[in-house]
């Protein structure tokens, strides 16, 4: 009996331990590990910032659900990784032996990589996690009770801009239905090299839309934005050119700030010899398995992707739900090939499919493949995206919590876009 261990029990580990039990039924042993014990849909953190959602209805406790699957559960911290000895030190001290290892950890949230920045001790809020955006919350009332200049963004080196852009138009909403909007200007200020790059090129005519949708929304914008500090009430900001020379330095006053970090390997997977790249990043070959440990599979944001294109400030690739969902699937196609003695050759999706909340419409974006040159690349705005995304957040909890493997892009969301199938 083999015994496989999923650090992460998030968007991508949850949904691996299913899948892996759904194949290897009860030959096998399935542990998931994780820092806390409750699961959090991170994509409904914009909404829950601003009041729109409660943290009861996006957050659920973990262990219940994976036991009643007959998967194990482990509550705490990873501290270190032997690869050599297939072994994980936990926080408290126990030991945890593998035969197969599946990091689905997501990211460390670098916010010490701009002075002034994040939620712990800084000046900026942050929505990538539920306890930053109930932070962002309470922030968010006490601003209320006097209004004043917003800033939302990305930091450099970032890779995931949706929420960014969905923040701004929720947030822009929410002022607008509480009829201060008059009293709040907002900037956007991003490393991407225009408006509607998003980590990947631009998508369909992204530039235009979101560009369209930011003049008549009055949000103004700085792109080629290197935040270089942040103090209390002001981000520093050299704006640079397409040649990377900077061109204004900018000093603007903020009274509430939402800026998304970039991203790095969280520290006990960045410290496993010759596992990831430089940033922390897991190196994986087209099947989800490491380069180096072939007993090592990673999934979703903790994987290395290189970015879609070199841009003046560094902009990395977001990592969307449907490559994610089809990694997952790749993953446990693989390691029960591999304990049968079969050939474990599925791959992953590097297609990018995102569903992007705009306040009261939506926005859906459709690059495949992520990588340029694409067979589509489009975009689509409506009513029913936002309708979508609220479905999406109901079903996919619903999904955790039944157990079940079901790919929820496959059977819903790409039908609902009108493709029927990605090959």
């Amino acid at each position: 009996m083999a015994h496989i261990v999923i650090i992460g029990a998030g968007i991508g580990g949850m949904p691996t331990a299913y899948e892996l039990k759904a194949k290897l039924g009860n030959n096998h042993q399935i542990t998931v590990v994780n820092a806390v014990d409750y699961f959090q849909f991170v994509p409904s953190n914009p909404w829950l910032a601003v009041g729109w959602s409660k943290r009861e209805k996006i957050t659920f406790p973990i262990r219940p659900y994976l036991e009643k699957k007959g998967i194990n559960f482990v509550a705490q911290p990873v501290s270190k990784i032997d690869a050599e000895q297939n072994t994980l030190q936990l926080a408290n001290g126990e030991s945890l032996n593998y035969d197969y290892l599946v990091i689905t950890t997501g990211p460390k949230l670098s916010f010490d990589e701009v002075p002034g920045a994040g939620p712990n001790g800084g000046h900026t809020h942050s929505i990538c996690t539920v306890d930053h955006a109930e932070k962002t919350w309470d922030a968010y009332q006490e601003f209320l009770k006097d209004p004043g200049p917003v800033i939302i963004g990305a930091m450099p080196g970032a890779s995931c801009f949706g929420p960014a852009y969905e923040f701004t138009f929720i947030m822009n909403t929410d002022l607008r239905k509480k009829k201060i909007r008059n009293k709040v200007p907002i900037t956007y200020v991003t490393s991407e090299p225009y408006i509607g790059h998003l980590g990947l090129g631009g998508v369909g005519d992204s530039k235009g839309m979101l560009e369209s949708e930011y003049r008549n929304n009055d949000v103004k914008w700085i792109t080629n934005a290197k935040v270089t500090k942040v103090e209390a009430g002001k981000m520093f900001v050299a704006e640079h050119d397409m040649n990377g020379n900077v061109v204004k330095e900018h000093e603007l006053p903020f009274k509430f700030s939402m800026m998304l970090p970039a991203f790095k390997g969280v520290d006990p997977v960045a410290a496993v010899e010759g596992l990831c790249n430089p940033r922390g990043f897991v190196l994986i070959d087209e099947h989800q398995r490491s380069k180096k440990y072939r007993n090592i599979f990673a999934a979703g944001v903790c994987v290395a992707i290189p970015p879609v294109e070199v841009t003046p400030i560094p902009t990395g690739a977001p990592k969307t739900g449907y490559m994610i969902e089809s990694m997952v699937t790749a993953i446990a196609h693989n390691i029960a090939a591999d304990l049968a003695g079969q050939v474990a050759d599925a791959k992953g999706s590097w297609n990018a499919i995102c569903l992007a909340d705009m306040g009261d419409t939506g926005a859906a974006f459709v690059a495949l493949p992520q990588i340029p040159p694409r067979n589509a690349s489009w975009v689509k705005k409506g009513k029913w995206v936002h309708l979508a995304k609220i479905a999406f957040e109901k079903y996919f909890i619903y999904k955790m919590k039944k157990g079940t493997s079901e790919p929820i892009y496959e059977k819903y969301v790409l039908k609902a876009m009108g493709i029927e199938k990605l090959d």
